[in-house]
């Protein structure tokens, strides 16, 4: 019998392997099959190591702790194979609304309410007193024209297909006017150029990138117009000679053409901001007073909810907007709508939004707060970095995100991490160290700067659960 035979020999069965104690949790929560497939391939990575004559392998199976190791290295696999790709976070970045990290944080009564429809049959798409086809809108149109004063509404499943749709809907094969200065990129590459071509549109640039006249739209506008367009530029902003043409003008110009008049507000908020101490954002109510005939907006960036796109405002026009085919490529699930309703709920009690919305209760919170929770933190981070990296707190400021009022910014405090590294290993250590905290059970996400980690405390809901992981932490 030849040394590698005789290896071959040393590996235990498949059926042996399936029926040690180790690999019982994992059988009894994702079945036979997935086990089975792992402890196959592990096999067979070590009959190519014994093939290969690699010593270390060799040495590994002829030992008396083997056959316990293995099982425990397929269930290791069969575990990381199975986990979870989406997890929550802790969001110290000091950037509220993060596109990158889920955007809003929904309240209590709309995660309720989603889990209600996740697991029951719901009425929604179904009359209950007629006992006919309903109209899944229905659900949150009343709210919506309630909290917006709008005649009609509906909603897709964000904001980017609410232009679309809008677009396809009033103008697919005409021009439409917009200003130079509105060409907007909001994240992920969405041009408002690249969505007009999107939907059949011709695109008419009007004015300059600092200045438009309503006289600029005037001289524009010819049989083949299809309507006038304005897009809040709420992910940018030009400052110093500078002119816009308002809502109101845009409206009274477009009716005495008899052409409709559409404002993508983004963000869009429902309610005036400047009384809690944020700065001012136009709300749809006041666009469509001023006008507007459609006003597009998002759900998940200053309303606070999930993601949607909302489209307000005439009834014939959301009528025509509702007929189109694609408005049942963008809908929103039974899921999205269940959550959305609730939190447009929340609105027609603003004497309690401020404690029942999270996205409004970390926009406001106090910032003497703050600094107080950064102190109370400091020595038990102090302790478990002590010789790895200094810890102090500082005045910060925090952003709103998501492309909402991007020169506006909160004061804030952290919790500031500078590594202690030898020369010339600053950066290493400090891209380490951030790597630490986002391979916690929960991981906790900050921002780099100036060489250090902050961690912006604004969004800190549970100091506790933080704190408990700072003994897990490796670096």
């Amino acid at each position: 019998m030849t040394s590698n035979e005789s290896n071959f020999r040393l590996l235990p069965a498949l059926d042996r392997v399936l029926q040690a104690e180790a690999l019982q949790p994992q059988i009894d929560s994702v079945g036979l099959n997935v086990v089975k497939q792992q402890a196959r391939a592990q096999l067979q990575a070590l009959r190519a190591a014994i093939a290969n004559g690699e010593e270390d392998a060799l040495d590994w199976i002829g030992s008396e702790q083997f056959l316990a190791e293995f099982c425990q290295a397929i269930a290791n696999k069969v575990q990381a194979s199975i986990s979870d790709s989406l997890v929550p976070v802790i969001n110290l970045t000091g950037t509220v609304i993060h596109t990158n990290l889920g955007r809003s944080k929904l309240p209590a009564e709309a995660v309720a309410a989603i889990e209600l429809a996740a697991t029951q049959a719901t009425n929604l798409e179904f009359d209950l007193d007629s006992g006919a086809r309903g109209d899944r809108d229905s659900h949150l149109e009343g709210l919506l024209c309630e909290l917006t004063g709008a005649e009609a509404a509906t909603v897709v499943n964000n904001n980017a297909a609410a232009v679309l749709l809008v677009l396809n809907t009033l103008a697919a094969v005409g021009e439409v006017l917009i200003s130079r200065g509105e060409l907007v990129e909001i994240g992920g590459a969405f041009r408002i150029p690249d969505v007009m071509k999107s939907a059949g549109c011709t695109l008419i640039e009007v004015g300059t990138t600092n200045r438009t006249h309503l006289a600029d739209y005037e001289k524009q506008i010819t049989e083949a117009t299809a309507l006038l367009m304005k897009v809040h530029t709420s992910n940018f902003e030009i400052r110093g000679f500078t002119k816009s043409v308002s809502e109101q003008d845009m409206a009274s110009l477009a009716e005495a053409r008899g052409i409709p008049f559409v404002s993508d507000l983004g963000s869009g908020t429902l309610i005036d901001l400047k009384p809690l101490g944020l700065p001012y954002e136009p709300t749809v109510r006041q666009v469509l007073e001023a006008g507007a005939d459609l006003v597009t907006f998002s759900g998940d960036k200053l309303l606070g909810g999930p993601q949607a796109g909302l489209i307000v405002g005439s009834r014939d026009f959301i009528q025509r907007v509702k007929s189109n085919p694609l408005k049942r490529a963008l809908r929103v699930d039974k899921i999205t709508l269940a959550g959305l309703v609730e939190v447009l709920k929340l609105y027609l009690d603003p004497d309690r939004l401020l404690q029942r919305l999270p996205l409004l209760r970390d926009l406001t919170r106090d910032v003497a707060e703050i600094e107080g929770l950064a102190n109370a933190l400091l020595p038990q981070f102090e302790e478990r970095l002590a010789g790895r990296a200094e810890v102090e707190v500082r005045a910060c400021k925090s952003q709103i995100g998501s492309g909402a009022l991007p020169l506006e910014l909160l004061d804030s405090f952290a919790l500031v991490l500078t590594p202690i590294a030898a020369k010339g290993e600053t950066d290493a250590s400090l891209l380490r160290l951030a790597a630490a905290f986002r391979q916690l059970p929960k991981p906790v996400i900050g921002r780099i700067h100036d060489g250090s980690l902050y961690f912006d405390l604004r969004c800190l809901g549970d100091s506790e659960e933080l704190l408990g992981q700072l003994a897990s932490l490796e670096v």
